[in-house]
């Protein structure tokens, strides 16, 4: 039976944070730490969930599993999300082995968003590839039997010390991991396919077509194909990213302002932390658009949210914490977000109760 939910019911809304988890060259360790304070202060401002985000070779956290594992032992109940795990460069058999081993360590909070990724560093990991889309496919499948509990091989050498044709299953095990398992979408047809999964959508700051649409319709295409494709057990789920930046004073007005004029220039080459790797070419490959920011006074930015149709039926709002912050600014930001933003969004989305006789 679908669980999706009702068509109109965009009742209540989830604050949650994307963080790069971004450090400067030789300060690697003090990045990483940070970033634990960042998800401890981020529990006691009530936000639902941190998600991190997933970089190889550069200056970013690299490694979201064990990151995760470690928040864990400094909080006790914010969601801990992976945004976006590429698994295209995935075993999907130690994947699942340390997905399980992370959730059962931080009391089931673990949030899996993946997707297909770029397929910049093929070589590096040793994949021959002439369709990353399907090779990402074929290991996601492989993933999810392996967290569900699926056999996903038999013993078939006496090597071993266990009898040929022994099921194998991984372990540890998770039961419920599986209900946690969102996908990356950047265009309708990957919306559908993960609606069709029964997997939950998040979808990021960047759509790799728009078929005309402005960036933030586009988002609600999306979200209104998942929902009416959906076929999981369990309810769906959506997330939408956005860049949040509510000016509280004047430095803070002049600064977000700069930030967005450095992301129409560069695009997420933007706001990069000193050290990493140089970005070559242009702002953005060819069909791709990114995510307006939405800064101003915070009765503009709540302004922009609201008239946001994406932001309207999301279950969950992600903002987006530029990677050049710092711990300190990003706390800042989230605090403003929570205190000025956040109520009015709130307020929308409650039901106004019927004054109509019974």
């Amino acid at each position: 039976m679908s669980a999706t939910r009702a068509a109109g019911d965009h009742t209540g809304i989830s604050l949650s944070f994307n963080a790069r988890i971004s450090f400067p060259s030789g300060h690697d360790e003090q990045g990483l730490r940070d970033g634990i304070t960042l998800f401890r202060e981020a529990e006691r401002l009530g936000i639902d969930t941190g998600w991190v985000y997933q970089r190889h070779f550069d200056n970013y956290l690299a490694n979201p599993l064990t990151f995760l594992s470690a928040v864990g032992q400094h909080t006790e109940r914010i969601g801990l999300g992976t945004a976006v795990i590429a698994m295209r460069y995935e075993d999907p058999i130690l994947l699942a082995e340390a997905a399980a081993t992370a959730d059962l360590l931080t009391g089931r909070r673990l949030k899996l968003a993946v997707s297909t990724g770029t397929g910049d560093f093929d070589r590096v990991f040793g994949n021959e590839v002439t369709d990353g889309r399907a090779l990402a496919q074929t290991h996601l499948q492989r993933f999810l039997a392996a967290i569900r509990g699926e056999v996903v091989g038999h013993v078939d050498s006496e090597r071993s010390g266990v009898a040929i044709g022994t099921e194998l299953r991984v372990r540890p095990h998770s039961h419920t991991l599986a209900e946690r398992v969102y996908y990356g979408s950047t265009t309708i047809a990957a919306g559908v396919r993960t609606a069709r999964q029964g997997l939950k959508l998040l979808l990021g700051t960047i759509i790799s077509e728009s078929n005309g649409l402005g960036f933030a319709d586009y988002h609600a295409a999306i979200i209104d194909r998942y929902l009416s494709e959906y076929s999981g057990a369990t309810p769906a789920r959506t997330g939408v990213s956005r860049s949040v930046l509510p000016a509280t004073s004047p430095d803070l007005l002049r600064r977000y302002r700069e930030y967005d004029e450095q992301r129409r220039a560069h695009g997420p080459a933007a706001s990069r932390p000193a050290g990493a790797l140089t970005p070559s070419g242009g702002s953005m490959p060819a069909g791709f658009v990114m995510s307006p920011v939405y800064h101003g006074a915070p009765e503009q930015v709540v302004d922009a949210l609201l008239a946001d149709p994406a932001v309207a039926t999301t279950d969950e709002l992600v903002v987006f914490l530029p990677p050049e912050f710092t711990v300190g600014d990003n706390i800042r930001l989230l605090t403003d977000i929570v205190e000025t933003v956040l109520p009015a969004l709130t307020e929308a989305r409650t039901p106004v109760p019927s004054t109509r006789p019974a």
